[in-house]
């Protein structure tokens, strides 16, 4: 059974600190939604990746880019029949902001649960030093 709590910051923006009847490493995950005044939600869990939360931001984050590319297409097909009027320009420069700051968002969260420790093995050190050679460089 898994120990997980969905929790915002508190109004001096730190993170919820884990309880005393945590088991297991503590992992906050960065929700895809915000709390109230735009701050950023937390799920406070031991460890599990599969609970109901887990698959509810994982869900909700599939959703916002899928939405987002519905709205790719209809942009397209919007620009190729031209002859869009300001307001509906300004529509859509909305709808696309609003989009790629879903988008940013759900990279943010990903990129945190990606955040591992450098492994150490032969693999790894080849991968690094491509990576180095062919795109830092």
């Amino acid at each position: 059974m898994s120990n997980e709590e969905a929790a915002c910051p508190g109004p001096d923006g730190t993170a919820p600190v884990p309880g005393p009847g945590a088991k297991g490493p503590i992992v906050l995950r960065l929700l895809p939604w915000t709390g109230e005044g735009g701050r950023p939600c937390y799920l406070r869990t031991d460890g599990v990746d599969h609970t109901y939360m887990t698959r509810l931001a994982d869900n909700f984050e599939s959703v916002q880019l899928a939405m987002g590319l519905d709205l790719l297409d209809h942009v397209d097909k919007a620009l190729e029949e031209g002859d869009l009027r300001e307001t509906e320009l300004r529509r859509i420069v909305t709808w696309l902001t609003e989009a790629l700051r879903d988008a940013v968002h759900v990279a943010e969260c990903r990129g945190e649960r990606l955040a591992l420790p450098p492994a150490e093995d032969a693999a790894s050190r080849a991968a690094d030093a491509v990576i180095d050679r062919e795109i830092i460089r």
